[in-house]
């Protein structure tokens, strides 16, 4: 799999005049089928960890587990995949730009702002696994896609069609219904209080992944100036270096460490399962971020989003089967919702494709297209 990943962003000139727009690159025909097997890729990583990483989550906190900075700390802690990831990313692919690299301290500034959000959302989606039942904590998360979507605007001149106009109505509806659902339910196992600080908690996490997958994209583009996977690997690692070391400063700081061998001694699932659970909770979620970001270079933060949105409803499905929860007609007519708003937004996505082939192959007024890595130009001859 090629590693140099194709930037979500492009520049196009044409009669002398410079248009950005921010739906996705040009790809050229032949490399059109790679790229939608890495898309297809990294679709399986988010659907498929997303909803791992949120039932193990969900089950440290069933059998006993009690510490939210260790149900945070497992989040971030398996940031070394990453670097493994890379590492091997580069044996197959040689970076021939020579674009000037930010300065160290433009490089710490971003990795520290950004990791201290992630490790503040992280936190927060914690408290909120914690208090709520996974089907009402997940699909709260999916409220994430109106805040990126929101974000991006401001951030990133995100441009909206009606396709996808509909396809975020309909994944926010999809979301909201099971919300309002699954607020009637009882929660005898907290209080009402701890539940309103699960909700608050739980919104104020989808809100900083909108605000972080938006930021991102702007910094690719603004600071990072070089679009290759290698160097999204690097700041999603070194951002996850920091947040752990803040959520390591916050677990020795509330000590909850000293309650963490009691707690694995007294796990109901018993001492190998407490450590399996906890190390596969920190590899799924690396493996999440992967695609995450992949998602986002290969389309934009709104469609990696969507891929969000669309696996949040898969969750309480997943739900039935570990926790034994029941599948009402809301459940199921929200995943149903989810589904039609990701086939709408991927026809978008099919829609623009088309139209770009068209451009590439079928220049106006005898243009020649010049491709570079990350970007065209449509250059007048």
């Amino acid at each position: 799999m090629s590693m140099n990943i194709e930037s979500s962003l492009r520049d196009q000139e044409e009669m002398d005049t410079t248009m950005e727009i921010e739906s996705s690159s040009i790809p050229q025909p032949k490399n059109n089928y790679k790229r939608w097997v890495r898309i297809s890729i990294y679709v399986f990583f988010v659907l498929s960890c997303q909803a791992l990483s949120t039932i193990l989550g969900r089950l440290y906190y069933e059998n006993g587990g009690k510490s939210t900075w260790m149900g945070t700390l497992v989040q971030l802690i398996g940031f070394p995949v990453l670097f493994l990831f890379r590492f091997f990313s580069q044996i197959k692919s040689t970076d021939t730009s020579f674009r000037q690299f930010p300065s160290f301290i433009t490089l710490g500034s971003v990795y520290i702002v950004t990791g201290l959000l992630v490790s503040a959302n992280s936190y927060m989606s914690s408290v909120g696994l914690l208090y709520l039942p996974v089907s009402t904590f997940s699909l709260i998360l999916a409220s994430q896609l109106a805040f990126t979507a929101f974000f991006s605007y401001f951030l990133n001149s995100q441009k909206f069609t009606p396709f996808i106009v509909n396809s975020l109505f309909l994944l926010t509806v999809s979301s909201a219904l099971l919300v309002v659902n699954t607020e009637s339910q009882s929660t005898a196992k907290v209080s009402r209080a701890k539940y309103v600080i699960g909700i608050i908690c739980t919104i104020g996490a989808s809100a900083g992944i909108g605000l972080l997958l938006s930021l991102v994209q702007l910094i690719l583009r603004k600071v990072l100036k070089k679009h290759t996977f290698s160097t999204v690997m690097d700041l999603v690692a070194y951002q996850s270096l920091v947040a752990s070391c803040v959520v390591l400063i916050g677990l020795f700081a509330s000590g909850e460490w000293r309650t963490l061998t009691g707690e694995m001694e007294s796990y109901k699932l018993g001492k190998a399962p407490y450590v399996m659970t906890l190390a596969s909770i920190a590899i799924s979620w690396q493996v999440y971020t992967i695609g995450v970001v992949g998602l986002i270079f290969e389309s934009s933060s709104v469609f990696s989003n969507s891929i969000t949105a669309v696996g949040l409803p898969i969750v309480p499905v997943v739900a039935v089967i570990v926790f034994h929860d029941k599948m009402n007609t809301s459940k199921i007519f929200s995943v149903i919702l989810a589904i039609w708003g990701f086939i709408s937004f991927v026809y978008q996505h099919y829609l623009d494709e088309k139209e770009l082939k068209t451009i590439h192959t079928n220049p106006v007024g005898g243009s020649r297209l010049h491709v570079e890595e990350g970007h065209a130009d449509i250059q007048s001859v």
